[in-house]
């Protein structure tokens, strides 16, 4: 109406951010955010405000001011030390209109850390002693300042010497000792990082009289090395003027590249480049004011390629012959224990798998991966204590869980079923394969099949779901409703739920191979292996052990389908029916690459088997080594609960496997004296296995008829407790065998007990009443590993044993 106002509103307030995400490190780190806010004709600008799930107040970082006009930049400050969790919320809110605001979440990074070593140490007067800062999280590599001081004062050439006032991080200085012993005998080293000022970190240096006899020591006292890296040796003469040193290799001055590594006069060690590269050497320090007198330390260089599968190779036999630092000598409670631990979110019961070499964080390194239940995967580097993570992937998101235990109706996983079954690693594209399995919105489950980058633990290719509409021909079932598994008449559906992915993950020819079981034996379960192209994840081969019956599963508790050269593969299922056709319950099971089934044994008692719960697949498969002069040349060797409880053992034939017939026509059957829940390991003609509430036994087998004694050559002084042990070997060559096994049942309290820990077992291999190390608590608290996981298998690997735990990976080795 003409002459009327108009009733128009004023348009809405909006504020903007410059950066809605950021990542700031603690103690050091800033960051400019600028608000800009739309439609504020009164100019008000915002206020801002800081908030933290795991701070508050000044925990959570400072503002350079706790308001600004729109377009005017503040500056974020992180905290002095990183909140957990990590994440700090920034809101910036309107003054005019204070319900508009624009929030920016700020991720405060670890802080720097300084550490210096050795501390404290006596310097006698005039001797040279080597210190290193280590710093952490130290990003653009500044490395540090040095400054000696006494009583808290800086001091004057009174107390000693520095070669330099900085160093990169890592990297060894030199302080020589004052000429006399002063007044004041205390002086402080003290590392400054050059990135934050404020990280310190003292050595404590005591200088004491010469005694007038030249001595020398050497540090690291002992060594292990992979191929690709060096060793820097340090070595300290006291009671003579002239501190220098001579270095020899096997007594050779200096060594020699083709056998023997070079050391040069710093004391850098580098392994031979040809020949014969992995081996056991002396590393000499010789005086050179009194050559009488020297130090030496042994180094063990590996050329393993890595431990990339489940019991270390597709022969399951659980053998690293490329171990050249853990001897029988070497590993007892003084030279040998807990190195350090990495934390983890979930119980590993998937086996630790180690690669060398790795371009991970920025460098080159040894990595350790580790596969937790809460669905993560971890890459730790395998050498640096304390633990250093390079990543972490989590494959749970908003709504996305773990499957619980109860919701499977059993306890058979102790607390969550995430990834279980041990991943297996491409050395060559440096991919690691993992079985996923999740719970999500409206009580849906999952299980996808993952190909992880090894140097970032990104998706290489988009995960497969092996969920959906899986089926085989067949009349065992029509899955089940309540959980969302469904199929057509006349054919049996895979149930992601029921099925337990609980075997290790297998790679041959490209291909990646997958099993599964039950959990706890609720129905309907099957026994099925999956065949998928590696560089797409294309599922290629399905087989269903049990398409017209029931159960079948193929768990081996945990053990993975081992392979001969022909790449077939060989499982063992459990308790099932048994026709002979489709269905093969209780059986030892050959496999072509395709996984068409070749060939099988069954045992004539398999009904017997079938209906008092033995499960013959409750253990793994290993395939032996060729036997050129026996009658059987190609054998495999396999057991589970056994017909009374007694742990039977088969040697089958891999020629001709023997099927169902009465008698059992295998090459050889044996009592074992307990159930078998494990897969055995086979070294120097000799079978390491240990049943439940049995002695860990040794085997020896007859190369001209390919069968064992049945009487053990040897057996460990203590018994294991359910489930027994998956021993595994580490050796030279042929060598200083050592059996390692894990007792996760911790003198009668069941696995998974919080007060349960796992016992690392060393025993010398050519005689198994021999224990070299244990570390339960009479070798000190210090030594102890995580909380007990069932069917773990430690991981040994260039002088160090790794231990999956239900809080931590738990790392042993030489101690330095």
């Amino acid at each position: 109406m003409t002459g009327c106002s108009s009733n128009t509103p004023p348009p809405p307030i909006q504020v903007g951010l410059s950066s809605t995400a950021a990542s700031v490190q603690a103690g050091i780190g800033t960051q400019s955010f600028t608000a800009t806010v739309q439609n504020d004709s009164q100019n008000k600008g915002v206020t801002w405000a800081l908030s933290g799930a795991g701070c508050t107040g000044a925990a959570c970082g400072s503002l350079s001011a706790t308001s600004s006009a729109s377009g005017t930049p503040i500056t974020y400050t992180a905290p002095s030390s990183q909140p957990n969790p990590t994440g700090v919320t920034l809101t910036a809110t309107s003054a005019a209109d204070t319900t508009k605001s624009k929030v920016a979440t700020i991720t405060v990074t670890a802080p720097v850390a300084v550490t210096v070593a050795p501390t404290p140490v006596n310097v006698q007067f005039n001797a040279i002693q080597f210190f290193t800062a280590t710093v952490q999280n130290d990003t653009a590599n500044k490395g540090v300042q040095w400054t000696l001081t006494q009583s808290g004062s800086s001091c004057s050439p009174g107390c000693g010497m520095l070669s330099t006032n900085a160093s990169a991080s890592g990297a060894p200085i030199k302080y020589t000792g004052p000429s006399g012993v002063p007044a004041n005998p205390s002086v402080t080293l003290t590392a400054t990082s050059v990135t934050d000022t404020a990280r310190t970190a003292p050595a404590a240096i005591t200088i004491t009289p010469n005694p007038g006899t030249t001595a020398v020591t050497i540090s690291p006292a002992r060594a292990a090395i992979a191929k690709w890296q060096t060793q820097t040796f340090v070595a300290t003469v006291t009671g003579a003027n002239d501190m220098t040193v001579s270095w020899q290799v096997d007594g050779t001055p200096g060594g020699n590249a083709a056998s023997l590594g070079t050391i040069d006069a710093t004391g850098k060690y580098t392994p031979p480049t040809t020949g014969a590269i992995g081996g056991s050497h002396t590393i000499t320090a010789v005086s050179n004011a009194d050559v009488t007198k020297n130090a030496t330390a042994p180094i063990g260089v590996t050329d393993l390629a890595g431990v990339t599968t489940y019991h270390n190779n597709p022969s399951r036999d659980g053998v690293n012959t490329h171990e050249f630092a853990l001897t029988t000598s070497s590993v007892k409670t003084a030279t040998f224990g807990k190195l350090f631990s990495c934390p983890v979110d979930g119980e590993v019961y998937a086996q630790p798998l180690w690669m060398p070499n790795v371009p991970i964080g920025g460098g080159t390194h040894n990595v350790i991966f580790v596969a937790t239940q809460n669905d993560s995967v971890y890459a730790f580097d395998a050498d640096a204590s304390p633990c250093h993570q390079y990543w972490k992937t989590s494959f749970l998101s908003a709504g996305v869980t773990a499957v619980p235990s109860a919701d499977t109706g059993t306890d058979d996983i102790n607390k969550l079923i995430g990834i279980t079954g041990t991943p297996v690693i491409d050395p060559v594209s440096k991919t690691l394969y993992a079985v996923v399995k999740t719970k999500e919105p409206s009580a849906s489950y999952h299980q996808r099949l993952h190909a992880i980058s090894l140097a970032d633990g990104s998706d290489k290719v988009p995960a497969l779901d092996i969920t959906p509409a899986i089926t085989v021909p067949g009349s065992g079932d029509t899955g089940d409703s309540s959980v969302g598994c469904t199929s057509t008449s006349g054919n049996v559906p895979f149930c992601p739920l029921r099925e337990g992915q609980r075997p290790g993950l297998a790679l041959a020819n490209g291909t990646v191979y997958v099993a599964w079981a039950s959990h706890g034996d609720i129905q309907p379960y099957h026994g099925w292996m999956m065949g998928f192209t590696a560089a797409t994840l294309a599922m290629v081969s399905t087989f269903n052990d049990s398409p017209n019956g029931r159960e079948s599963g193929i768990w081996m508790s945990g053990g993975a389908p081992a392979f001969d050269s022909n790449n077939n593969l060989y499982v063992i299922t459990g308790n099932g029916d048994y026709d002979g056709a489709k269905d093969f319950g209780d059986s030892i099971l050959k496999l072509s690459s395709s996984l068409v089934l070749q060939d099988w044994f069954t045992p004539f008692v398999q009904g017997t088997l079938d209906a008092s719960d033995l499960d013959l697949g409750a253990g793994g498969a290993v395939v032996l080594v060729d036997l050129p002069t026996s009658a059987f040349p190609h054998i495999l060797i396999g057991g589970g609960k056994g017909t009374n409880q007694l742990g039977q053992v088969y040697v089958v034939n891999r020629d001709s496997m023997g099927q169902n017939a009465s008698p059992d026509k295998v090459v050889q059957a044996f009592d074992l004296g307990g159930m078998i829940y494990s897969t055995a390991a086979f070294w120097q003609n000799t079978m390491y296995i240990g049943g439940v509430s049995q002695q860990l036994k040794a085997f020896a087998l007859n190369p001209a008829t390919s069968k064992f004694t049945t009487v053990a050559s040897s057996q460990s002084s203590i018994s294991f407790g359910f489930p027994g042990v998956t021993p595994s070997v580490s050796s030279s060559s042929v060598t200083n065998g050592i059996v390692w096994a894990l007792d996760t049942h911790s003198n009668g309290t069941p696995a998974g007990s919080a007060n349960a820990p796992a016992i690392l077992y060393a025993y010398d291999a050519t005689n198994l009443a021999t224990e070299l190390y244990h570390s339960d608590s009479t070798t000190g608290a210090s030594n102890a590993a995580g909380s007990a996981v069932k069917f773990c298998v430690p991981t040994v690997a260039n002088g160090r044993v790794y231990v999956g735990t239900q809080t931590e990976l738990t790392v042993f080795g030489l101690l330095p």
